[in-house]
């Protein structure tokens, strides 16, 4: 392994280990937030293609409850960044979507995630 592909290891370990500890501080402070507004459940679906993407739609359960606007952004950046964490890049090209499901009361999170592609099939004939 050269020098360079030692450096570029080393730093997406260490990008990952950072990212990693974010989470869990951010799931650390929004878990409370959200329990003490009786929610049970958020449900974030997400999209990235072409380069960009965003969260597209928080819902929370028990259905009326609403997220005051700061909590509803850092959830929605929360949901961003583990969907990212589990599949970076996904918003390249062709791009991926998902839904992260919180079960905020037993404090278990699930990903649903899938990645677009090309498929291209490719045939040549001569002399027909």
């Amino acid at each position: 392994m050269t020098d360079l592909q030692m450096n570029f290891a080393e730093t997406m370990a260490k990008w990952q280990a950072e990212r990693e500890a974010a989470n869990k501080a951010a799931r650390s402070e929004l878990l409370p937030l959200l329990r003490s507004l009786g929610v049970t459940e958020v449900a974030a679906e997400y999209e990235g293609y072409g380069d960009s993407g965003n969260v597209e739609d928080v819902t929370v359960q028990p259905a009326g409850i609403e997220l005051p606007d700061d909590l509803r952004t850092k959830v929605e950046d929360f949901a961003w960044s583990v969907a990212y964490h589990q599949h970076p890049g996904f918003e390249n090209n062709e791009g991926g979507y998902g839904t992260l499901t919180w079960d905020v009361t037993a404090d278990s999170i699930t990903l649903d995630h899938a990645d677009r592609y090309v498929e291209c099939s490719h045939s040549f004939d001569e002399g027909l």
